[in-house]
């Protein structure tokens, strides 16, 4: 398993390939995000499904990557439509990826700002936390 192979899979992410995912993860991967911390392939097969579910036309777009022998990280921008109204929408994040010896992804961590990336552009509780924002900045 490559990487070119693993960044293929993750722009071309559809809810079959999502099947596939024993493929890309190890058996006893780890994977966590903002809103999941997840052990085991049937529960991260589970996390990647259920984004086909929450929102429409889910694309990552992998903008830059590198890796050495402890792993890799992948810097991406993930675009979809909300399911209610069809507001397209950006999130810019990055990937800590680890590896088993086979491999495939032993460790997957997510990492993006939630507040800036979604909860600012919630209408009332967006407008707080930009009042914040303005009162933190320097």
């Amino acid at each position: 398993m490559t990487l070119d192979e693993i960044v293929r899979w993750f722009e071309t992410l559809t809810p079959e390939s999502v099947s596939a995912i024993d493929r890309y993860y190890a058996r006893d991967a780890t994977f966590k995000d903002p809103f999941n911390d997840v052990n085991g392939i049937d529960p991260i097969r589970r996390v990647f499904a259920h984004m086909f579910v929450q929102v429409d036309e889910p694309r990552f777009t992998v903008t830059d990557w590198w890796q050495n022998e402890r792993g890799a990280a992948l810097v991406w921008d993930f675009t979809f439509r909300e399911k209610r109204g069809g507001t397209a929408r950006l999130v810019r994040g990055a990937s800590h990826l680890r590896f088993a010896r086979d491999g495939r992804i032993a460790y997957h961590r997510d990492y993006w700002d939630v507040a800036e990336e979604l909860y600012e552009k919630v209408p009332v509780l967006g407008s707080v936390l930009r009042a914040i924002k303005r009162r933190l900045k320097a």
